[in-house]
């Protein structure tokens, strides 16, 4: 059995750390021994069941030990699991459902009628008392791990939908295992450390944390959800040494009121994709912990990353050993170093990328895919993030990044959360439009809102339409759905500058 699969990292992590605690999650507590128990009998509850080798299995589950443990069942049976975001209900997850075409669903008592409501026709579980049809391991006898290769797809993983309708991204076996050992290297990992996560297991960046820890033969802690007023007790209470953080998630962690909970805990470094230069620093000091950015999606691996002791704040870091990254312009043709363009990558990593969207055939081994990424390449050869393709605002002329509107806005004092994106303009092109949310007990002025942006902003980027409110739409993984924000537009209580 190859290591490239993940059944391979789970024996071999239960070989070598057995006894050594590998997961706690939902109550539950396990070694590492005990994962590779729980994986082979799975993989039997769901053979019991009909399920077979090459079945795609649904999982509408919140971070519960029943996910995890279909998830290596699926890979130890040779079925492919597809978990699905559990926000999603009506129109979105029919769409999820009619595109990955699962024979079974598992779920759970509280989002069981949404699976219902949409008709979904194939065998549905339901974890939970009183429901004996779901796959509970322990029940049937454990299996002999099926002969997967490396190459083979053990999950289908959506996107998060944020620019567009959610795709379905074949994960191979191998893929997880790449993400594994890059990640524990940037990261600096070791058996020693005690990882905590409170991100969604239906997406790449905690899945892989399992990876991640079987692979150096760490600690996981899988919370249910992210709490910013909770954040820090829970990872001072999981022992946590290592944290994972969105970009989004950063500044929500620094509205809260100082406390002596902010670095009573263990944790000393942290993943945090997408997190504003502006924030690094502010961080480190108030929680004593050293962000690591890079760059890697559903579709790749850790393409671009850095290291706790040699990182940039507001850099993604520099490629990584196996891959390769260009900077191009609408023609695909190289853009000089310095200068704003997309991130295409490759690799000769075999299965280190997805095999491609579902429905959709293979890429070619080693040819380069597009990302969505602006970026910039200094000459020093590290990578800055600039914004998502589809949201740069084209302006008199002008590109203007939302990513670094948002970074401005986030410096006015009582602004909590920010998105900026584009509006239709009479002149054609674009208007510059902004939501804001105000930290707690604040208020904002849309004029002061305004002079702010003015006094840190080239003029034509200074916005328009400004919105002041609660909350904004996020994903399960904290991004902003900015297609939402970008349908509702200007609306009758949207300050304009001009009006």
């Amino acid at each position: 059995m190859t290591r490239m699969t993940i059944p391979g990292l789970v024996d071999a992590a239960a070989a070598h750390h057995g006894e050594r605690l590998f997961l706690t999650i939902d109550g539950t507590r396990r070694t590492y021994a005990q994962a590779r128990t729980a994986a082979a009998t799975m993989a039997g509850a769901l053979a019991a069941r009909g399920c077979r080798s090459g079945d795609r299995v649904a999982a509408l589950l919140s971070n519960r030990v029943e996910l995890v443990d279909l998830v290596l069942g699926c890979s130890w049976l040779g079925a492919v699991v597809v978990p699905l975001n559990t926000a999603l209900h009506g129109r979105l997850l029919r769409h999820a459902l009619d595109e990955s075409k699962p024979r079974f669903l598992y779920t759970e008592e509280e989002l069981a009628e949404r699976v219902e409501h949409v008709g979904y026709a194939g065998q549905v579980w339901v974890t939970g008392p009183g429901s004996p049809q779901a796959p509970v391991p322990g029940v049937e006898r454990a299996l002999d791990p099926y002969p997967s290769r490396p190459g083979d797809t053990a999950a289908v993983l959506f996107t998060s939908g944020t620019t567009g309708p959610s795709r379905g991204v074949r994960c191979p076996h191998a893929q997880f295992a790449w993400w594994g050992r890059n990640v524990a290297d940037s990261l600096r990992l070791t058996a020693d450390d005690t990882l905590y996560t409170c991100l969604p297991l239906f997406h790449t960046n905690a899945l892989n944390t399992l990876a991640q820890a079987m692979t150096v033969g760490a600690s996981v802690v899988v919370d249910r959800r992210f709490s910013a007023s909770k954040y820090w007790a829970r990872a001072a209470e999981a022992g946590a040494t290592c944290v994972y953080v969105l970009g989004a998630m950063v500044p929500m962690l620094l509205a809260q009121p100082p406390g002596p909970g902010d670095r009573a805990h263990r944790a000393w470094r942290g993943l945090g994709p997408g997190t504003p230069g502006a924030l690094w620093d502010v961080f480190r000091e108030r929680f004593g912990v050293r962000l690591v950015d890079g760059f890697g999606s559903t579709e790749t691996n850790l393409v671009i990353g850095s290291v706790p002791e040699d990182c940039r704040p507001g850099y993604m870091g520099t490629v990584r050993d196996g891959f390769e990254a260009r900077v191009v312009d609408a023609d695909l043709s190289c853009v000089p170093d310095g200068t704003p363009g997309e991130l295409v990558v490759r690799t000769d990593r075999e299965h280190a990328f997805a095999t491609g969207y579902v429905g959709e055939a293979e890429p070619a081994l080693g040819s380069w895919r597009r990302t969505g990424d602006r970026v910039v390449r200094d000459a020093d050869g590290w990578f800055r993030f600039v914004d998502r393709v589809k949201d740069c605002i084209r302006r008199r002329g002008e590109n203007i990044s939302s990513y670094e509107v948002e970074t401005a806005l986030r410096a006015h004092p009582d602004v909590a959360q920010a998105a900026a994106f584009p509006v239709a303009s009479d002149l054609a092109e674009d208007e510059v439009m902004v939501a804001v949310v105000p930290r707690p007990g604040r208020g904002l002025d849309p004029v002061e809102v305004a002079r702010h942006c003015a006094r840190e902003l080239p003029v034509f980027a200074v916005p328009r339409y400004v919105d002041v409110v609660a909350e904004l739409p996020l994903t399960e993984t904290g991004k902003v759905r900015k297609s939402v924000l970008r349908e509702r537009g200007v609306t009758g209580v949207t300050w304009d500058r001009c009006g």
